[in-house]
Order: C-alpha cells, then structure tokens, then sequence
C-alpha cells in the first residue's frame, strides 16, 4: 500500500504543482484545502482524497489527518497575511494558539501550528520536498544581464530585505538608483511591485532625479523555516514586474521556487527582465 502524504492547500498553482510531484512519486495524497484559498482545480489532480476546510478548523485538520493515516504533511500554497488575522473564525485550539503568540508573525504562527501538528502525531516538512528541480539555480537565469545599475540596486536591495526579513515584515523590496520604493509587507511580493510602479508614474516626470527602472530583490528570511512560507515567484511576477515598469529580479539561489518552471524565464526574456540568484 502506498504510503500517504498529507497536504495543506492554499492558494496559487504551489499545491498543484506539490500533489502532481507527490502522486508521480508514488503516494496517495491526501489534501487538506483551505476553503478561503484554495482552487477548486485540486479536485481534478488525482487526489486519494480531498477534505475542505476553513482557516480556522485546526483541530479539524489534525482530526482529518488522524483519521485518514497521515503522518507526514506538506504545507503549500499562500495563505494571505491579512486572512490570517482577520477573516478566520479560530476553532479552540487555534484561539488557544493565537492567545500564546509573543508576536503575530508569519514565523510565530506557523510555527506554532507546525508544534502541535507534531504533537498530534503529525510531521510538517518542506514545502520544497518534491520540486527541488524548480528551486532557483545560483547564477544568470535570463539571457540579459543585469546593468552596471541594476547590480547596485541589487546589492543595495539585499541589504535592506535582510534587515526587514529578520523581523519576519516581508520578502522583497522594489529598488530605483539605490533608493527604496516599495517594501513588502502583509499585502503580498505581486502588490508591492504594482504599489512601486504607480509611486515611480507618480514622480513629477523630467523633474524627478530616480531613474524610472526598478529592481525587485525576494530574498529567503536570515533563518528560513523551509516548511512554509518559502519565496515564490512565477510568470505572473513577471507580468506585475513588466506594467510597473521593473527591469531586473534578484532571488536567493536554492531557496525561492520558480512555480512556472521554464516558463517564467521565457516571459522574462520576451519583456527584456534580467533575473539572477545568489
């Protein structure tokens, strides 16, 4: 019989791409989807089974995990920051849980849950455990590379996401001509891109003295918990980076996914982006 993985489904193609690697690897996959983010398009990738549940039924969780046989799970897909601490109905282990948080980080709370999970029995591992191939390669990904420019809004972008990531704020920042334009926070890496590009049209045109190119850094957090909340970015990225009017993407090598694979350096080339991981 074949073993089962269990899988926690948030949003994006993240889970998709998980269940369909896991299946091909020869396990029943059993999905946990988050109602308030999940596709219905899991229900059609082969699942053994398919529970839905709200963000907030954890001990619903844990009861569908036992009761089905799982031991070892798999969280992947986003869950939007602003979900989390507003949207849900906490259940009473999560209202416990909540209630013992020192600070309501993305790293506290999910942290947190993955401890209980394994109190009940339940191992969370790496969301990047089967789709080690898509995870970002160190080097120049793109035929482009990045300008004179680019590599100092690189190098100050970096600098400026490590501060911020090690107090768990956001993952990217949006740089022009070594000033910071945009930093990411609860509302997600697609909105801070767009969130740059309207602050860049905004400048007084030939008056302004940046530069109208940005540079988006996604960086891993200083002690990256690969089990949730690894960086992602995908052809969607690219189209955001592509109307805000961003040139170059810089990644962390073997620690942010590609979630469209090839394809997202294909839609970097056609629209001119450099990307490079380090």
């Amino acid at each position: 019989m074949p073993e089962r993985i269990g899988l926690i489904a948030g949003n994006g193609s993240f889970p998709l791409l998980v269940l369909d690697a896991a299946r091909a690897q020869g396990f029943d996959v059993i999905v946990a989807a988050i109602r308030e983010e999940a596709s219905a398009e899991i229900e059609q990738h082969g699942a053994t089974a398919v529970h839905w549940l709200s963000l907030g039924e954890l001990s619903r969780l844990i009861e569908t995990f036992q009761r089905e046989g799982v031991h070892r799970a798999v969280m992947a897909g986003q869950v939007k920051h602003k979900q989390i601490f507003s949207s849900i109905r906490p259940d009473w282990k999560l209202a416990k849980l909540l209630l013992s948080l020192g600070t309501r980080n993305t790293d506290s709370l999910l942290g947190a849950v993955a401890k209980t999970l394994a109190d009940e029995g339940i191992t969370l591992e790496n969301s990047t455990s089967f789709l080690e191939p898509l995870l970002a390669q160190a080097g120049l990904l793109t035929q482009r590379a990045p300008t004179p420019q680019e590599k100092k809004d690189i190098e100050y972008g970096r600098t400026v996401a490590r501060q911020l990531a090690q107090y768990d704020i956001g993952q990217a920042v949006v740089v022009a001509e070594s000033a910071c334009v945009a930093v990411e926070a609860m509302e997600g890496t697609d909105v801070a891109i767009a969130r740059a590009g309207e602050i860049m049209r905004s400048l007084a045109g030939d008056a302004s003295t940046l530069g109208r190119e940005l540079t988006v850094v996604k960086i891993a957090k200083p002690n990256q918990d690969m089990r949730f909340d690894v960086p992602v970015v995908g052809v969607k990225t690219i189209e955001v980076m592509r109307q805000a009017g961003a040139t170059c993407l810089a990644l962390d090598a073997g620690k942010c996914l590609l979630l469209d694979g090839s394809a997202i350096i294909v839609a970097a080339d056609a629209a001119g982006i450099t990307i490079v991981a380090d």
